[in-house]
């Protein structure tokens, strides 16, 4: 996934932010940091963000929008529903041996920030939401039973293979989802209860 090309000094600030965020974490992001990093000054910086937390939240939305565009415009080379489904897990590998890979910057930060009602949860929980739903949307042309839950299954593959990736450093680990994500959907497709019960 690409970094855009800096052209104002607002996008420099939320660009160095993002990668500060998530090289080393948001708590490691300090005002110093930034301003060293990015070469903004700090009154300029306070001039667009009042605090270290706003650049954060700013710098994270930005991430969203531009890794979800990148994920559904490669995802959608692949020419149906069903092989979308399975071209995720070889658009993941490429992202997982791609320099400076560390992992989902929203699963990163969620796990840094205790409140569940702070900005930063609440947009990486949006992040997965939206993700989901992009996922719902490639289940639904399949016509099977519960399009819900084969979606919320293949989320669940997505996060354990960029969790796998970035904890054990293994990139096969997307093919391994792949493969089970093949499973899913040949289930689906014959009629037989999915794989993976939900638990009540």
């Amino acid at each position: 996934m690409n970094t855009p090309t800096t052209t104002t000094v607002q996008d420099k600030i939320l660009q160095t932010a993002e990668q500060l965020i998530y090289q080393n974490g948001i708590h490691a992001m300090g005002m110093d940091l930034l301003v060293r990093t990015s070469g903004v000054a700090r009154k300029s910086i306070y001039r667009y963000y009042a605090t270290k937390d706003e650049v954060a939240v700013h710098a994270l939305s930005a991430r969203d929008i531009r890794w979800m565009a990148w994920f559904r415009s490669e995802t959608d080379k692949a020419p149906t529903p069903e092989a979308r489904i399975l071209n995720m897990f070889a658009v993941l590998k490429g992202w997982f041996e791609s320099e400076g890979f560390r992992g989902c910057a929203f699963i990163n930060t969620a796990g840094e920030i205790g409140d569940p009602a702070d900005p930063v949860r609440q947009l990486a929980k949006a992040h997965k939401q939206k993700l989901f739903d992009y996922v719902l949307e490639l289940c639904q042309p399949l016509g099977v039973a519960q399009p819900e839950m084969l979606a919320k299954q293949l989320l669940i593959l997505i996060d354990g293979a960029i969790t796998l990736a970035r904890v054990m450093a293994d990139h096969s680990a997307a093919y391994s989802a792949r493969d089970v994500a093949e499973l899913l959907l040949k289930s689906a497709r014959i009629n037989e209860p999915p794989l993976l019960t939900p638990i009540v």
